[in-house]
C-alpha cells in the first residue's frame, strides 16, 4: 500500500472521462457499477465488516463516502463486528435484567419522608404536571405528529417523570425497541440540559411577574415538578439559590416516586387497549394482549420503603447508588449498542419536535399548576 503516500486523492468513475482535471496526483478505481469500487474503500476506511487483514493508511488520511453512510443493523455490529456475537448475551442480559435492578435500587434516593416535606399541594402539582404532560404527549405524538405509540409514550414517560430513567423504566412494560428508547432517551436529555440554563433565567423573569408563588421555596417545587432529570433539577435549582434547590429535590424526588404507580396504571391501560382490539388480534392469529404486571416497579417500591426505615448507614446508601448509577450506565450503553441507526433516521425531526411541545407546556402549564394548585387547596 506504499503507493497510498504519493497520492493525495483516491476517487472511483464508472469511466475516465468521469474524472475532473486535477493538478494533485491522484489514483483513481474505474470500473463499471458494482464492480466492487465503494466496497474496497469502505474496506480502506475500515467500516466495512466483512473484509478482513490489516491496511496501513497515512495519519492524516479522510474517508468522505458518495453519501452518508449509515451501516444497516444494530450499531454493535457496525463498530464492533467481530465482538458482536460474542456480546449479543451480555448486551441482552445489561437492557434487561440490569435495567430492571438499575430501577429497583433506585428507590434507595428516595423515602417516604420526602412527600411531607411539600405537603398535599407539592405531591397535587406533581400528579398534575405527570398526567397532563403524558396525556399531551399521547395524543399529540399521535393525532398531530403521527408517531408510533410506543415512541410518544416513552418521550411522555421521559419528560413527565424522570428522563432516561422513566424511558427505560417504561420500555420493558410498552415493549418498545431498542431505537425507539434511544430516541426517546435523546429527547429528554437534550431539553432537561437545556433547562438548566434556562430556569435560572426564569426565575428572574418570575421575581418581577411573580406568577408562581412562594419565592425561591415556591420556584423551587416548580423546578423540581417540571426538569425532567433528577441530575438538571440540581444544577438548575442551585444556581437559583440554596432553598431553591432544597425544595427542587423534595419534589423531583416525589415526581420519581410516582414512577412505580405510573407503570402499574399503564401495563393496565394497555392490557385493556390490547383486549379492546382482541378481534383484530383473533383474526391475526395473534393472542389477546394481557397484564404485564412490572414487578420491578413493585420492588421499587419495597427499596423506598425500606430505605425509610434508615437502618442502613449513609455510607452503604451512597455506595450502593453509585452501583445504582453504574447499572443504568450499563443499561442505556446496552440499549445503545442494540440501535439499528437506520431507524432513528428514519424517525426523523417528529420526536424532537414532540419533545420541544412538551417542554413548552412543563414550563408554561406547569407554571400555571404551580400558580393554581397552592391557591386553590389554601
Amino acid at each position: 500500500m506504499g503507493w497510498m503516500h504519493t497520492a493525495r486523492f483516491l476517487t472511483t468513475a464508472a469511466q475516465l472521462h468521469h474524472l475532473p482535471a486535477m493538478d494533485t496526483p491522484e489514483i483513481a478505481f474505474v470500473g463499471r457499477s458494482n464492480a466492487g469500487k465503494s466496497t474496497l474503500f469502505r474496506a480502506l476506511a475500515g467500516i466495512w465488516p466483512f473484509a478482513q487483514g490489516s491496511v496501513r493508511r497515512p495519519a492524516d488520511a479522510m474517508f468522505i463516502p458518495q453519501r452518508p453512510y449509515f451501516p444497516n443493523g444494530p450499531l454493535r455490529d457496525a463498530l464492533v463486528p467481530r465482538l458482536a456475537a460474542a456480546s449479543g448475551a451480555g448486551v441482552n442480559v445489561s437492557k434487561q435484567n440490569l435495567l430492571r435492578l438499575g430501577v429497583v435500587l433506585y428507590g434507595l434516593r428516595l423515602t417516604v419522608q420526602d412527600i411531607g416535606h411539600v405537603g398535599i399541594a407539592g405531591v397535587a402539582i406533581d400528579a398534575l404536571v405527570l398526567g397532563s404532560t403524558f396525556a399531551l404527549a399521547c395524543f399529540i405524538g399521535t393525532r398531530w405528529l403521527g408517531l408510533d405509540r410506543k415512541t410518544a409514550m416513552l418521550i411522555g414517560a421521559g419528560s413527565s417523570i424522570c428522563g432516561a430513567a422513566a424511558v427505560m423504566a417504561a420500555e420493558p412494560v410498552v415493549k418498545a425497541r431498542a431505537e425507539q428508547v434511544t430516541v426517546a432517551v435523546a429527547t429528554v436529555v437534550v431539553f432537561g440540559t437545556l433547562a438548566i440554563f434556562l430556569y435560572p433565567a426564569l426565575f428572574e423573569l418570575n421575581q418581577h411577574w411573580a406568577l408562581i408563588p412562594g419565592g425561591a421555596n415556591g420556584f423551587g417545587i416548580y423546578a423540581g415538578s417540571t426538569i425532567h432529570e433528577v441530575a438538571q433539577v440540581v444544577a438548575a435549582a442551585r444556581s437559583v439559590g440554596p432553598d431553591a434547590a432544597n425544595s427542587a429535590v423534595i419534589a423531583k424526588m416525589v415526581r420519581v416516586m410516582m414512577l412505580a404507580p405510573f407503570l402499574v396504571m399503564l401495563s393496565a391501560w394497555l392490557a385493556r387497549d390490547d383486549k379492546r382490539h382482541a378481534h383484530t388480534s383473533a383474526a391475526t392469529g395473534q393472542a389477546p394482549g394481557k397484564l404485564a404486571v412490572p414487578w420491578f416497579a413493585f420492588g421499587f417500591v419495597a427499596v423506598v420503603l425500606f430505605n425509610s426505615l434508615q437502618w442502613l448507614p449513609a455510607s452503604v446508601v451512597a455506595v450502593i447508588t453509585e452501583i445504582d448509577t453504574a447499572l443504568l450506565a450499563m443499561a442505556m450503553a446496552a440499549l445503545g449498542l442494540s440501535t439499528h441507526i437506520g431507524a432513528i433516521r428514519k424517525a426523523g425531526a417528529k420526536p424532537l419536535l414532540l419533545a420541544l411541545i412538551l417542554f413548552g407546556w412543563l414550563i408554561v402549564g406547569g407554571a400555571l399548576i404551580n400558580r393554581w394548585v397552592p391557591a386553590l387547596l389554601g
